[in-house]
């Protein structure tokens, strides 16, 4: 792994604090992600699935976790299964997770082998009488393919039907939503590695480079700086592309007098940063751009005060947009007359502005928790307003994350260059 170690107090914390939610007598069960054929006989890179890592801190496939807090054998309480050593696998893949290894990285003690699950499984489940599992349920995403978890799931309740099945889910929302000290502090890391590569962008855009050589320059950067990768694939827009809101092509030839929007963000120990930033491509904004931008920085700005104890995203969403539709309105692309006679399911704001203004980010850049949950003390947003004005190639989003505490919201990326005088002479003086 590139990152540094990271307390395995962390992943024991977690653990306890989940076990604590559970209904007494209950047996919980997680299993790692599996690696992704991408084709022939390669797969693409490994990464864990996040609720298993935020449990156990292990970045392998191929392990289970178990945890029965109330068992009457003390020795399954609390268990993980890793992968038994392979000979021939070391050879041509590297080195193995050992069980010192495991129990060091996760503050496990019981270390198994997977070949030990289904003796240590069938003993717990005399005991148990409910079953806590886990799968992805994020609200807006429901991919065709299934996972391991539902594959895990669906074979369980197949061989012990007489139990009864509760999600993990809410609960793991509930815990992931607040991050702990050390979160954050792995999130600000994200966050300062993606600092250094906007920083490098600026020094690089010029007209006539391809989208995909600012790409590489920020792979770059987050790579010497030990960071997995990318926390979600960039969005690197220029022109007209700056108005598709999840352009990946990221193959187009910039030109003079295009804007570039950029979405992207560092994933460090993988806790992701999440930021958006646009730029004129020879380093001036035109007035219409200037002005365009001005207006959602000044929302931006504006915005950020929401972000309180108590407040919710849905409430939040609902300010900005009336924020930005003053702004359009200023901007001559409809009037106050046109916005009084609206039809009030699809107000004209909504041709310029499609997205919410917030999300939730941490293990995943559109990371677990409800826009209808009352913010708390600890829980990390995005703050994004944006304006998309297709019949002018102008397409404008400002982001940074902003962390909610007691005392008010801190941006943690406060440091970053947003003023448009400010990007302009950094990109001028680079060109010099």
């Amino acid at each position: 792994m590139r990152h540094f170690t990271i307390p395995k107090e962390l992943f024991s914390t977690n653990r306890a604090n989940f076990c604590e939610a559970l209904e007494k007598g209950a047996i919980a069960l997680f299993t790692a992600a599996e690696k992704m054929p991408r084709n022939g006989d390669q797969y693409f890179p490994f990464r864990q699935q996040s609720d298993f890592f935020y449990l156990t801190g292990i970045e392998t496939e191929n392990c289970t976790l178990l945890l029965f807090p109330t068992c009457p054998n003390l020795a399954y309480r609390e268990i993980l299964f890793i992968e038994p050593w392979d000979p021939v696998k070391a050879v041509w893949e590297g080195h193995m997770l050992t069980k010192q290894e495991a129990e060091e990285i996760s503050g496990i003690k019981n270390i198994y082998t997977t070949d030990q699950f289904e003796a240590v499984l069938h003993e717990c489940m005399t005991y148990a009488k409910n079953v806590y599992l886990n799968i992805n349920e994020y609200v807006k995403f429901n991919p065709s393919n299934e996972s391991i978890q539902l594959r895990f799931a669906k074979k369980l309740k197949e061989k012990y039907p007489l139990h009864e099945y509760c999600r993990a889910a809410p609960i793991l929302e509930s815990l992931r939503t607040q991050k702990s000290k050390q979160e954050i502090n792995l999130i600000k890391k994200a966050c300062d590695i993606t600092e250094k590569a906007f920083n490098r962008v600026l020094k690089t855009v010029k007209p006539k480079m391809y989208e995909f050589e600012v790409e590489a320059e920020i792979s770059h950067e987050f790579t010497i700086n030990s960071a997995n990768g990318h926390g979600y694939h960039p969005i690197i827009g220029s022109g007209q592309n700056a108005c598709v809101l999840h352009y990946n092509d990221n193959n187009s030839l910039m030109e003079e007098g295009d804007l570039l929007l950029m979405d992207f963000g560092a994933e460090y120990a993988n806790y992701t940063a999440d930021l958006s930033r646009t730029i004129p491509v020879n380093g001036k904004f035109t007035p219409r751009q200037r002005a365009c931008y001005e207006a959602v920085l000044k929302v931006f700005k504006a915005a950020i005060p929401l972000y309180i104890v108590g407040n919710t995203i849905e409430k939040i969403n609902e300010t900005v947009w009336a924020m930005m539709e003053q702004e359009m309105i200023g901007l001559r692309l409809f009037t106050e007359e046109e916005v009084s006679k609206q039809s009030p399911t699809a107000p004209l704001f909504r041709k310029y502005l499609m997205h919410g203004i917030a999300h939730h980010i941490g293990l995943d850049v559109h990371d677990v928790g409800s826009k209808y949950t009352p913010l708390k003390a600890g829980m990390i947003l995005t703050c994004e307003p944006g304006l998309y004005i297709r019949d002018e190639k102008i397409g404008i989003r400002i982001e940074n994350d902003i962390l909610i505490t007691e005392d008010g919201p801190v941006d943690l990326m406060a440091g970053i260059a947003v003023e448009v005088d400010e990007i302009e002479q950094l990109m001028l003086k680079s060109a010099n």
